[in-house]
Formats: C-alpha cells, structure tokens, sequence
C-alpha cells in the first residue's frame, strides 16, 4: 500500500486529523491498535476551550455539539469549608468553555469518517514505524497477515502507550516528568449535574463537580493510589462527595447509581521535540496533563489543527514553513497548559507530605484568587485557552 501520510492511532486526535485532510484531499490511512469498540468505551474529558469549540464547527463537526454541548463560563472554587470563589470568564473575557465528552466527540468523527469513505484500520497488532528520517513506511499485522504501508509521512497519535514516541531514538528526545502521589476516583451517573463546574479543596481530599449534558454527571473525589474501585461502592464515593463540598451545594446533588467508575493515576509529562525527519507527534504520544485543568483533549485538538494546516500547506501550495515550525509552536501552547495544569494540581489538593507552612501558604494562594480581578483574569484565561498561533 502507498499513501501520503499514515495516522497511528484512531482516537481523538488521529481521527480529526484523518477528517481535516480528507478535507483537504491529502490521501491517508489510519491504523488502530484496538477496536472500535474499545476505543468508544474510554471515558475521559469533556470540557472544550472555545478554541477546540471552533476547530470543530469550521471542520464541519458541530451539529451534534451544539445541539447537546452545556456552554458555560463559571468555574467554582470552594475552599476552607464554606468559602466559595466564582470566576466568570464571560464576564472577565468575552469567552465561553462547552461541556461535550470526548465519548461524543469520538462517535461524531468515526460517523463522519464513514461517511467520507475514510481508511481505518481497526485492531492493526504490532505497528512499527520504519525509516522516520527517510522514505518513511509503517508495518503492521491484520487477520494474521503481515501489512507494509509506504508513506511520505507519519503522524503519531497513539497515546503516551503507543509506539510512535519511542520511534524516536532516546538520544534525540527528551522526556519530562512529574508523578503526583494520588489519583482521582472518577464516576459518571445520569443525574442532573450542579449548572456549573466546581471544585473544592477541602481537608478530606480535592473534589469536581463536572458535567456531560442536562442528564449526566461526571464526579471525581481524590483517592490514594493504592485504593481500588472495590474499596469504593457508590454509598461511600457519594458520602465522600458531599462531604467534602459545601452543605449548600451538596444538597442540590442529586444522587444516583454509577454507570462507570475509575481510578485515574495524576501525572505530567511531555516529550521533545515533537517532530523527528518526517514522524509527527500530536496529543497524548507526545504529553500528559493532569485532567485538573482540563487541558488533554484541548491540546490534542490544537496540536492536530497546527498540524492539518502543516500538511495542507505542504501538498497544496508546496510550502514547509509550517511543518518546520510545528514541534515548536506545538510546544509553546503544550508547556502553556502543563504549567497551569501543574499549578491548579499544587493549589487544590492535599498532598501526603503537606506541612502547615504549605496549607497557609495554599490557602493564602486561594484567598489571592478570591480578593484580585486581575489574577482572576489570569486565571480565566489560561482555563479557557488561549488563543492558537497563526
């Protein structure tokens, strides 16, 4: 098999990259480690900067969207028991957030893929990315038959698990790291959520009130790493819960059985740079945020839109400007997002290690927050995104 450019990996980011260029007429395949079933099965974000909210709608993606998403723009902070600071970035910047899952956003791309007739390779074993600084090819197994797919170039969208990153000699790429001693202990239940996000720092542990739709909430408390779901029937997540949110809102929670419950590990982490010859890199294969600031799916969504325009820029009009650029300009936006992820990490939980010195100090960080419209706007800003490099 030949093709233009071959797409590893077919959640998020290798299915809006495969549905921008064949837009654009960029000839592609896409290759899947797992099913397609599986693939629709992972729970994770569903928060969309204003940003990700309009590379969808140009991409002709939205319908579904804007008839289901949640718009929103008040993020809620509680702290010291009954402390609550609210942060309206409409009010602050013009700028709204969507609530739509990444669940949805996955079934809309693979309906449009099928509707444009799109090449994915579901349950594609042993993907192994050849001659990255040269003619590029990928190798795959599919029915027990060993597969060759000579490219022009690859795009890595495999996950932080997949086999795209580490194509990347060790002596060329540089990995960053930050584990974080808990987890969060997530469940979604088709009650109808609080009308805007919030979370709390409380002395028990973080909580997040977070939302899918009119019918559908998405909880998470923060738990130790070494717990386990059947440690936590819904009777005890939903105490926890509310005992670590104010009285007020945690008696307008609806309580109800959990459809999906899991425990997620916290960590940052990203690789450079994020090109290698003609290897590509975009979302998850090249970083890690935790989900506190609601960044992953976001910066999958903007690393695929810079680098779509890469690709078309080169086969329509011959011009690399933008595929020389793309690591770095990828990369300004992607530690942009580490940092504030990493910071509303450090500022809402409870670590294990915590001195008094670092709980006053946390505190007066949050007071800061409540007291100044400037840091408020600071923080509106970087929550609901930046806006992407032209």
């Amino acid at each position: 098999m030949k093709t233009q450019v071959v797409i590893v990996g077919a959640g998020p980011a290798g299915t809006l990259l495969s549905h921008l260029l064949g837009r654009a007429g960029v000839s592609h395949v896409v290759l899947e480690q797992q099913s397609r079933d599986y693939v629709l099965a992972r729970i994770r974000a569903g928060v969309l900067e204003w940003g990700s909210v309009e590379i969808l709608r140009e991409a002709g993606l939205a319908e579904r969207m804007d008839r289901e998403g949640q718009v929103h723009d008040t993020i809620n902070i509680a702290w010291r028991g009954s402390e609550m600071l609210s942060i309206d970035s409409n009010e602050l910047l013009g700028r709204r957030m969507m609530a739509y899952g990444q669940t949805n956003i996955q079934e809309d791309l693979y309906e449009a893929a099928e509707a444009a007739g799109s090449t994915i390779i579901f349950e594609a074993a042993d993907v192994a990315i050849g001659n990255p600084t040269g003619r590029p090819y990928v190798t795959f197994s599919a029915n027990g038959v060993r597969e060759r797919i000579d490219c022009e170039f690859v795009a890595g969208c495999d996950g932080f698990h997949g086999v795209s990153r580490t194509a990347i000699p060790a002596s060329v790429r540089t990995e960053f790291e930050k584990i974080y001693p808990f987890g969060w202990l997530g469940i979604l239940s088709e009650t109808p959520p609080l009308p805007h996000l919030m979370y709390a720092n409380h002395e028990r542990g973080f909580a997040l009130c977070s939302m899918r739709n009119p019918m559908l909430s998405r909880y998470y408390v923060q738990c130790p790493l070494t717990d386990t779901i059947d440690e936590w029937p819904d009777d005890r997540f939903w105490t926890e819960l509310l005992a670590r949110i104010p009285a007020d809102k945690a008696a307008l929670i609806e309580t109800g059985p959990s459809i999906e419950k899991s425990i997620a590990p916290l960590r940052s982490f990203a690789a450079e740079p994020m090109r290698y010859g003609s290897l590509f890199l975009a979302g998850d294969a090249a970083h890690i945020v935790p989900p506190t600031g609601a960044k992953g799916l976001n910066l999958a969504i903007s690393d695929v839109h810079y680098l779509a325009r890469a690709f078309v820029e080169h086969y329509q009009r011959g011009d690399d400007g933008y595929l020389d650029s793309y690591s770095d300009m990828a990369l300004r936006r992607v530690w942009g997002a580490m940092r504030f992820s990493w910071s509303l990490t450090m500022l809402l939980h409870r670590f294990p290690d915590m001195s008094d010195f670092d709980q006053r100090a946390q505190e007066q960080e949050l007071y800061h927050l409540s007291t100044s419209q400037p840091a408020q706007i600071a923080f509106a800003e970087q929550y609901v995104g930046l806006p992407l490099e032209h």
